[in-house]
């Protein structure tokens, strides 16, 4: 899969569809999976155009929704699916100015786009002046996507945000078509864990914002576990949001390594606790839940 940064001017002629996919949810899918066919149909590149940051959070970045999955993990997705060529484009002040026309130019004249598939709601350019009608007017193949249903629900990014920090993992699933799971590289903490004689895996997560926090069942890659979502209130407290991860039955040196934590089960929210005495006898009750519910995930 090729990506790009900018607007480079492409020699292949492509299907392409645009949108932040946070999650690549169910109906995302739909869409991509539509690019994909339509693209080998008619000898031509399947091609996505993201953007980065998500739009909401360059306008306004404390009302800007969580992030479901990060631009790593989305690029991940996007070539498992099957996509041939990304666009991610930097989404700041210069590309809020362009007008309909400034990128209907860029579509047809840098980026050799055919046709677009899209959800019929789709909007575009400065104040969201363009729509299908616009793109149709200019000359482009448009083909239109209809929304995906569960269970009379639209799948959107929105609903599995909602599921996340419900700690709905059974919904989750269903609406992504797969486990929920973070990825990042295992990096050194402050070993406040070792000390209390519940040895953790730091995640450094690339989601500054996402949508769930709390104690949880998990799984790092093949090994089974529970984890912290949080800012750690009873040791300090953090500004950041932490990962913690600690293994059951797990000795092996992950420092550096880049791994997937997928959630299974939350077990509660994360509390402050007046005392670490009373932190480690509740971290013993956390492993104890994890383990019975991993018993019967097994």
């Amino acid at each position: 899969m090729d990506i790009f940064r900018h607007f480079d001017k492409q020699s292949q002629a492509c299907v392409m569809t645009v949108g932040n996919y946070d999650g690549i949810h169910l109906g995302h899918q739909c869409l991509l999976n539509q690019v994909i066919k339509l693209a080998k149909k008619d000898d031509r590149q399947s091609a996505v155009m993201t953007f980065e940051p998500h739009p909401k959070e360059f306008f306004n970045s404390n009302t800007a929704p969580a992030r479901i999955i990060s631009l790593r993990e989305k690029l991940e997705l996007f070539e498992a699916v099957g996509v041939e060529r990304v666009h991610v484009i930097r989404f700041d002040s210069e590309f809020a100015k362009f007008t309909a026309t400034n990128f209907i130019q860029i579509l047809k004249n840098n980026l050799y786009v055919k046709t677009l598939v899209l959800g019929k709601d789709f909007r575009f350019g400065q104040r969201r002046a363009g729509d299908i009608n616009t793109l149709k007017a200019a000359g482009l193949e448009i083909d239109i996507v209809d929304e995906f249903l569960v269970n009379n629900e639209r799948v959107s990014s929105s609903l599995v945000r909602e599921a996340l920090a419900q700690g709905n993992f059974k919904k989750v699933s269903i609406l992504l078509g797969r486990s929920y799971a973070i990825s990042g590289k295992v990096i050194h903490g402050d070993k406040r864990g070792r000390e209390i004689g519940f040895p953790t895996a730091n995640i450094h997560m690339l989601h500054e914002r996402p949508p769930l926090r709390g104690v949880f069942a998990v799984k790092l890659d093949h090994n089974l576990g529970v984890a912290n979502l949080g800012i750690r209130p009873t040791v300090g407290g953090s500004s950041q949001l932490n990962l913690e991860v600690h293994l059951f039955n797990f000795s092996e040196d992950l420092y550096g390594k880049h791994v997937h934590v997928t959630f299974l089960k939350k077990i509660r929210d994360e509390k402050k606790f007046s005392s670490i005495k009373e932190l480690k006898k509740q971290i013993e009750i956390d492993i104890k839940d994890a383990k019975t519910y991993l018993k019967n995930y097994e």
